[in-house]
């Protein structure tokens, strides 16, 4: 096929148990992917624990547009374009940092972090009908909001947020409620990762770590007390485990890793029984959400697994969001997410299970870049160009409300994930 691409052709690439290998290496279609959901659809910007204090900010990327997510010395959080309304200038030169204005290295124009134009160098000059009332920062055309996750679209109309997260907000709700008051802190710093390779490869996968990552897990199994072992019980990827896959619409995925923590739930409240006052957070969490639905948290550990199309996943202890830099290129930026109202002791085992596996000294994301770009470099092998995602297809269910379940190495969270993609590449497509 030849670009540019049709609907008809988007039907044509991504098919029942295979997807053509174009849609990771032709950068045609990944312009289109940057037009029709990067800078459509509701992309994850951070969370508003990064910002706890009044003039805190991050500067980032929607697709290609580079915007600034800050706490306003009014406390709310907006996003604003990071774009001079003079002649076009970034207003923020510096990823992270704390500001009560922004100003314009061009020609002088400041704005405060409410995103109002504050001053203007010589304002005479303007005229009388001059008003800077009306040049503040532009606002992203839609942002809202879900326990503080900041979501934002390019796209002035379209689905609500609450429309797009669908059932997946429940998992969102378990990552927060790992927390007996609901809460969280990001201020443990970002963890990056960038490969040569396409964005799509970051997903929901739990038929590769038998192989990619057998290492790490036979380390975890010869290791006890406060690691990841201690989460995922035996072998949590073979299909005998009990754990699934859920395809939860609109291209969201989990990895559920529920039904074999709940199983091995009392080992791991024993593991957490040896921190200092471990006994204290099961106690409130149990306090604070009753005991059964507190044991049911627990078993979850804040580790939904989920992906949050396009770009949040939240994985282990972190919130993992993903820049496509390229068809070739994509960062991967990794934040862990703190626990508010427990003990130290809990928060330093997250972070030493986040160390162990996705830190800078873990195995796991290295293994997963290397992988990637290996895959990258296969996909340019175009003798036969079809890749084969049908694993699991034979025995996969649908439950009443759509969500589609299979076993956890089955291929249900990829064929989930190119849904998602074909909706968006091809709605409102002629």
């Amino acid at each position: 096929m030849n670009a540019p691409y049709s609907v008809s052709d988007y039907a044509q690439l991504v098919q029942r148990e295979r997807v053509h290998s174009a849609i990771y290496t032709d950068p045609a279609i990944f312009e289109q992917e940057m037009a029709r959901i990067f800078h459509r659809t509701w992309l994850c910007v951070g969370h508003e624990a990064e910002l706890p204090n009044p003039g805190d900010y991050r500067a980032t990327t929607l697709g290609r547009q580079p915007v600034i997510m800050v706490r306003g010395e009014d406390g709310q959080v907006r996003v604003f374009m990071n774009r001079c309304r003079h002649r076009g200038m970034t207003v923020c030169e510096t990823e992270t940092g704390n500001a009560r204005f922004f100003t314009c290295w061009y020609h002088g124009w400041v704005y405060r972090n409410t995103g109002a134009l504050q001053d203007v160098p010589g304002p005479a000059g303007y005229g009388a009908d001059f008003r800077k009332d009306d040049l503040g920062l532009t606002p992203v055309p839609r942002q809202a909001s879900y326990r503080g996750f900041v979501f934002a679209s390019l796209a002035p109309s379209g689905p609500t947020l609450t429309e797009h997260l669908g059932p997946a907000a429940k998992y969102l709700d378990i990552f927060m409620d790992a927390s007996p008051v609901g809460q969280i802190e990001v201020t443990a710093g970002v963890h990056r990762t960038r490969y040569r390779g396409n964005w799509k490869f970051v997903g929901m996968d739990g038929y590769h770590p038998h192989y990619t990552h057998r290492s790490v897990l036979d380390a975890w199994r010869r290791r006890k007390g406060g690691n990841m072992a201690d989460t995922h019980h035996g072998d949590p990827f073979a299909d005998e485990s009990g754990n699934l896959t859920r395809d939860l619409g609109n291209g969201h995925v989990l990895l559920d890793f529920f039904p074999g923590r709940l199983a091995h739930l009392d080992r791991y409240l024993a593991t957490l029984r040896q921190q200092p006052q471990g006994e204290d957070y099961i106690r409130s969490m149990f306090a604070a959400y009753g005991e059964a639905r507190g044991r049911e948290l627990l078993a979850w550990a804040g580790d939904p697994h989920v992906g949050i199309y396009p770009n949040l996943q939240l994985i282990g202890v972190q919130i993992r969001l993903v820049r496509p830099l390229a068809v070739d290129d994509t960062e991967v930026l990794m934040f862990p997410g703190l626990l508010k109202g427990v003990p130290p002791s809990i928060n330093a085992l997250r972070l030493r299970q986040h160390e162990s596996f996705y830190g800078p000294a873990g195995a796991g994301s290295p293994d997963d870049a290397e992988l990637f770009e290996r895959n990258q470099e296969g996909l340019q092998a175009t003798v036969e160009p079809w890749l084969h995602l049908g694993r699991g297809l034979n025995r996969e269910r649908v439950e009443p409300d759509g969500t589609r379940v299979g076993l956890v190495g089955d291929e249900t969270t990829q064929r989930g994930q190119l849904r998602g993609w074909l909706k968006l590449m091809t709605e409102g497509q002629a």
